[in-house]
């Protein structure tokens, strides 16, 4: 008799699990700023607080799940048709939370502590990130994946960044060294510091950054500084009619071996300034760069 009964109640259990369907798993990560996320299902309302951020949820196949961004969000170019709240320094919460986000994206340098203090206190989920390192991004991408429900395509395309990262790690970064001024404004003039993730992309390319002791993370220098650390090499970034008037206006100074060798190269922004797999695009080009210079 005992046994009938748990069978029924067995069989009752069951027939309510059938009735409720699949159950889903929590989704937890830990981002950047080392704190615990939670969500009950995959996101599908997301506002990202970055254009790298916005870049990587298209990178994983997410990039329709994205409701709202910021300014400068423009790749692919698709991206330029979502719904702007603010800049990345600058955003309109009441626009945010009008778009009922289900999971928003923060970059900790460029929205700042205080901004994403203020999200959270408006009960928003917050994922915060602080790309460092070349291996962050791989990380990144994964946890975008399993946030959005794309971990699939997320772990394709990290295992891609992944391999291309070793092959360019394995081709240059043991190549003889070259000091290099890596120069991403003009006036002020600004380069970075070791702590940078350009100056790793340096390191793997076989560079030495002249600057890496530097402080802080952006230090703004003195042409004379420059000249002191006479460079073999520089770059410099920003876009075509800056690069160009950038590295003529060096040529004022032909004591300096770039100068004087002719090791005056240029690298877009868009691909070498930006916390996305395209990263690696730069750094090919740079490690090419550096590779030639070699040869001079």
């Amino acid at each position: 008799m005992l046994l009938a009964v748990r069978q029924k109640a067995h069989l009752a259990l069951l027939l309510v699990l059938c009735l409720a369907g699949p159950v889903r798993a929590q989704i937890s990560v830990t981002d950047s700023s080392g704190t615990a996320l939670t969500l009950g299902q995959p996101a599908q309302r997301i506002v990202s607080l970055s254009p790298h951020l916005t870049e990587l949820l298209f990178a994983v196949g997410a990039g329709e799940q994205i409701v709202g961004t910021v300014e400068y969000s423009d790749y692919p170019p698709v991206a330029l048709q979502i719904p702007r709240v603010g800049a990345y320094n600058s955003i309109s919460y009441e626009a945010i939370v009008n778009l009922a986000p289900d999971l928003v994206l923060a970059w900790q340098t460029g929205n700042g502590g205080e901004m994403i203090a203020r999200l959270k206190a408006l009960g928003l989920k917050v994922y915060v990130d602080e790309p460092d390192t070349l291996a962050a991004i791989e990380q990144t991408l994964e946890q975008l994946g399993r946030l959005s429900g794309r971990q699939s395509q997320a772990e394709q395309v990290a295992a891609q960044y992944r391999h291309k990262l070793l092959d360019l790690r394995r081709r240059y970064s043991q190549q003889q060294p070259l000091s290099v001024f890596y120069q991403i404004w003009n006036e002020p003039l600004l380069t970075i510091n070791g702590e940078h993730l350009i100056s790793e992309v340096t390191t793997l390319c076989g560079g030495r950054n002249v600057f890496a002791t530097a402080l802080p993370l952006v230090p703004k220098l003195s042409v004379e500084s420059v000249i002191a650390l006479n460079p073999q090499v520089i770059v410099a970034s920003g876009e075509e009619l800056q690069r160009r008037a950038w590295l003529k206006a060096w040529q004022a100074w032909p004591m300096l071996d770039a100068v004087k060798s002719k090791r005056l190269y240029f690298v877009p922004a868009s691909v070498l300034q930006r916390h996305t797999p395209r990263i690696l695009e730069g750094a090919e080009i740079l490690c090419e760069q550096l590779e030639a210079a070699r040869g001079e």
